[in-house]
C-alpha cells in the first residue's frame, strides 16, 4: 500500500474527529482548545483504544485495523451509512495485504451495451459518465438540454465536474451550487479511493485544486452518496427545472437518465436515474 493510501486513511480520521465538539459526545466542554473538534485521547476513550493505536492509525503507522476497530472508531467519531461506506474503501486500500489496492484501474470506454441504450431512450434525455466525471457518451435529447447550460463549453473538457468548478456559467446553472460542488467532489474522491492508479482520474483532481471552493471540500474530505436527491437547474430556455434523482449500480458504466413528465409544457419536473460504476 503507498503512501498516498496511508494518508488519506489517516487525514479521513482527522478529518471526522475535527467535525465533533465535546458536547457532541456528552462530554464536559472544558473550554477553549488549540485546534477545533475533539482530542485524540478523548476519541481514543470513546473508541476503546489506547491513544499511541489512534496516533499510529492517523499518521498511518497502522495500516491493518481489524473490522471491531472500525465499528468502534465510526461510531465514536459518530460516521454516516455515507462516511463508513467511504471509510471502509480506505481501510481496504490501506491494508498492504489487500489484493484489491493493488488493482489496475478498468478501461475508461463506453461499453457497447450501454451505449445500446443510451441510443435506444431517444427521444428520453440520457448520458453516460465516467470514473473523473468525464462524459463518455449522450443522446440528442440531452445534448438538446445540456448544450444551452454551457456542459459543451471547451473550457468544461466535457467534463461534469470541471464544467461545476471552472466555468462561470456553472453558477447560473446549478441553482444549488454548492450541493453539487459537493457531490462532484465526494465523487471524485471516491473514485481516487477506488482507483488510486488512475492517471486520467488524478489529472482531474489535479487540475481542479486551482479551486479555493475545490479545495475547501477536498481538505474537508466532503462524502456524499445519497442514493436519491434533487438537482436544480436553471436552464435558459426552459427556466427553473427540479430534476429528482436516484443512483443505481451498475457494472463498468454510469447511465444518466432524465425523464420528463409527458404533457408537461414550462419547467418540466426530470427525474434522474444515475448508475455509478462499481466494477474495481
Amino acid at each position: 500500500m503507498d503512501d498516498v493510501a496511508k494518508s488519506e486513511f489517516g487525514q479521513f480520521l482527522i478529518s471526522r474527529r475535527a467535525r465533533l465538539t465535546p458536547s457532541d459526545v456528552g462530554l464536559p466542554d472544558s473550554g477553549r482548545r488549540r485546534t477545533p473538534g475533539l482530542r485524540r485521547e478523548e476519541v481514543a476513550a470513546i473508541a476503546g483504544v489506547s491513544v499511541d493505536y489512534l496516533a499510529r492509525l492517523e499518521q498511518g503507522r497502522d495500516t491493518n485495523p481489524s473490522a471491531a476497530i472500525l465499528m468502534a472508531l465510526g461510531k465514536a467519531l459518530q460516521l454516516d451509512e455515507a462516511d463508513r461506506n467511504h471509510f471502509g474503501w480506505l481501510a481496504l486500500k490501506a491494508d498492504p495485504k489487500s489484493e484489491c489496492s493493488a488493482s489496475p484501474p478498468a478501461q475508461e470506454q463506453l461499453s457497447a451495451p450501454i451505449a445500446a441504450v443510451l441510443d435506444s431512450m431517444n427521444p428520453v434525455p440520457a448520458f453516460v459518465l465516467g470514473r473523473q466525471m468525464n462524459l463518455l457518451g449522450w443522446n440528442p435529447a440531452w445534448e438538446e438540454f445540456a448544450e444551452p447550460l454551457g456542459l459543451f463549453d471547451s473550457e468544461a473538457h466535457n467534463n461534469i465536474a470541471v464544467f461545476t468548478f471552472a466555468v462561470p456559467a456553472a453558477r447560473k446553472a446549478w441553482r444549488d451550487w454548492d450541493n453539487e460542488a459537493d457531490v462532484y467532489t465526494s465523487r471524485l474522491r471516491s473514485a481516487m479511493t477506488r482507483w488510486p492508479d488512475d492517471d486520467d482520474v488524478a489529472h482531474t483532481i489535479g487540475r481542479l485544486k486551482q479551486f479555493p471552493e475545490f479545495m475547501k471540500r477536498w481538505d474537508a474530505h466532503v462524502v456524499d452518496a445519497k442514493p436519491a436527491g434533487t438537482l436544480r437547474v436553471a436552464h435558459p430556455h426552459r427556466g427553473n427545472v427540479d430534476i429528482a434523482y436516484e443512483t443505481l449500480e451498475m457494472t463498468g458504466q454510469s447511465l444518466v437518465v432524465w425523464l420528463t413528465e409527458r404533457g408537461a409544457v414550462r419547467a418540466p419536473r426530470l427525474r434522474l436515474i444515475e448508475g455509478r460504476a462499481s466494477s474495481d
